[in-house]
């Protein structure tokens, strides 16, 4: 069964020398995620980072957009105490107000099904306007995923599992991004992945 805690361990295992998600790396990909937001018109002024780790995408948006207002949760408590974020757990915690933007990276394939549908159903809840989700699926570990790099003690699911569960509250955009249907953000025909 996958593990419950994110102790200095796992951040050393996955963390120190060869990261899956190192800081450029996400700098690359927070720059991607907000200019997508900017070209649907999209003003991101409030941020939910979930699962924040080392606090990469919060640390970005205070050198690139220090306005935003970034709220970082783990449910780690090592992160939380040594990265500044509060200890929240999204799969029993609903924030009580909406963000423009949340980023969910790595979080939900460590849930059991249960958890993992009650998370989704509070980050539905917690997004205004766009979620930045990343997830490794079963085709994942299949033809993606370095073995080496990647945690592989966790609940492998199709991706047609997360997507029946997102859809009645967002619209797939494609590379990770899915659009709020409450929200008034139109998407052209070939910028929705379904």
């Amino acid at each position: 069964m996958p593990r419950s805690t994110f102790d200095e361990q796992f951040f050393k295992r996955f963390y120190a020398t060869t990261p899956v998600h190192s800081r450029r790396k996400i700098e690359s990909l927070a720059t991607a995620v907000h200019s997508m937001c900017r070209w649907w018109d999209v003003g991101i002024s409030t941020v939910l980072e979930v699962g924040a780790g080392r606090g990469y995408w919060r640390d970005w948006y205070a050198e690139h957009h220090p306005r935003v207002k970034v709220r970082s949760i783990d449910v780690s408590e090592h992160a939380s105490a040594k990265y500044r974020h509060e200890l929240r757990d999204i799969s029993t915690w609903r924030p009580e107000k909406e963000f423009d933007l949340v980023i969910c990276q790595s979080v939900l394939q460590y849930l059991p099904n249960k958890l993992a549908d009650s998370a989704m159903r509070n980050l539905a809840s917690a997004t205004r306007k766009v979620m930045y989700l990343e997830v490794p699926t079963s085709s994942d570990l299949e033809n993606v995923v370095d073995r080496q790099s990647t945690d592989l003690d966790i609940y492998w699911r199709k991706g047609e599992w997360y997507r029946q569960r997102l859809s009645g509250n967002f619209v797939h955009a494609g590379a990770g991004l899915w659009v709020s249907k409450s929200s008034e953000i139109a998407l052209y025909e070939f910028e929705r992945a379904n």
